[in-house]
């Protein structure tokens, strides 16, 4: 697939529900999301991690290669009273200084990187001892939910998805990290039912890379069309509780 979320900023904004607070508190027992600490988020799209992080007085740069996510997270960012420093600017290559950050973050996006080149970039990013968080938050298809009938969906409008069936667990990226040199390897992992309205989930899944980061306007609108129909007949509840599994990888540099 040709991914471009710049095509679906606005419900990326709008839709996208962000980690949960109980993530940040998380976050905190491993001493990350301290007040002053120097944070960049890679792939940071519409500034959900970043804007997080700003909130609890951290000082945040946040780079992407979508300018128009980063347009989003600015006018997000307005609205919730914080600023962060955007960057138009590939993971893999920043162009930021040396060791210039106490931690680097990266949430839903470390499978859209090249991993071996971005493992390298966030090292010289890091302080000594710096932190690396990669973490996603991933909604859970199980056996005759909502999640699963939308994936069936989305894989009939996209057959070129790559995805889906997920656990919202990444073994892989311990890997990554461990050849790239880095120390203290641990995670974290919980679940979540996040509510949706109808019209929210639909939002949802157009924000998604599948859909609306892919498909043309005619494709994405016929498959909403399709998804609405198969919410109001297959699942009428509203809001919806859709399950989601938080999972996060935290990393030392040496």
């Amino acid at each position: 697939m040709i991914i471009d979320f710049g095509k679906t900023s606005r419900d990326y904004g709008q839709f996208r529900t962000g980690f949960p607070a109980s993530f940040f508190d998380r976050l905190a027992a491993f001493g990350i999301g301290q007040p002053g600490q120097r944070v960049l988020d890679l792939g940071t799209g519409a500034g959900t991690l970043a804007r997080g992080l700003a909130l609890r007085g951290c000082q945040v740069t946040g780079v992407d290669i979508a300018a128009a996510q980063l347009e989003e997270a600015r006018r997000l960012d307005q609205r919730a009273g914080v600023n962060v420093t955007y960057l138009v600017a590939p993971a893999e290559n920043t162009g930021l200084p040396n060791a210039a950050f106490d931690v680097v973050t990266a949430g839903q996006c470390w499978y859209w990187f090249d991993r071996f080149k971005a493992t390298r970039e966030v090292r010289r990013l890091l302080r000594e001892n710096g932190r690396l968080v990669i973490a996603h938050f991933d909604w859970l298809p199980m056996h005759g939910n909502v999640a699963e009938a939308t994936e069936t969906l989305i894989r009939q409008a996209n057959p070129s998805w790559p995805f889906g069936d997920g656990v919202g667990i990444y073994p892989d990226w311990f890997r990554d990290v461990a050849t790239a040199g880095f120390r203290d390897i641990e995670s974290f992992s919980y679940d979540v039912l996040v509510p949706y309205s109808h019209d929210a989930w639909r939002g949802r899944i157009r924000a998604s890379a599948p859909i609306g980061a892919s498909l043309t306007a005619d494709e994405v609108a016929r498959f909403d069309a399709q998804l609405h129909l198969v919410l109001d007949k297959g699942f009428p509840d509203d809001p919806l509780l859709i399950p989601h599994r938080v999972f996060a990888l935290i990393t030392t540099s040496t």
